[in-house]
């Protein structure tokens, strides 16, 4: 699977506390081998288009959309950045 991150993720990504950023390689990992995994919460988000969330932690999420054989990473934060995937 092609992983592909924004400027953004990627910029959003750096200022994560350490254990957060664990938490994303994982969850990331987790979604390469099954992204139907129940933990994960994958779902499209409702009225922004073909993006779709993925759950790392209760207040951390990734948005993310569909690529030929992949995903492009958008954002990475707080359950705030959801308003503005």
């Amino acid at each position: 699977m092609i992983i592909e991150r924004s400027q953004q993720f990627k910029k959003s990504y750096k200022g994560l506390p350490a254990e957060i950023r664990e938490r994303v390689a994982k969850t990331l990992l987790l979604f390469a081998e099954d992204p139907h995994y129940p933990s994960l919460g994958n779902k499209r988000m409702e009225g922004a288009g073909n993006i779709c969330e993925l759950r790392v932690t209760q207040n951390y999420r990734i948005t993310y959309e569909k690529i030929p054989g992949g995903i492009f990473l958008r954002r990475v934060g707080t359950h705030d950045i959801l308003r503005h995937p």
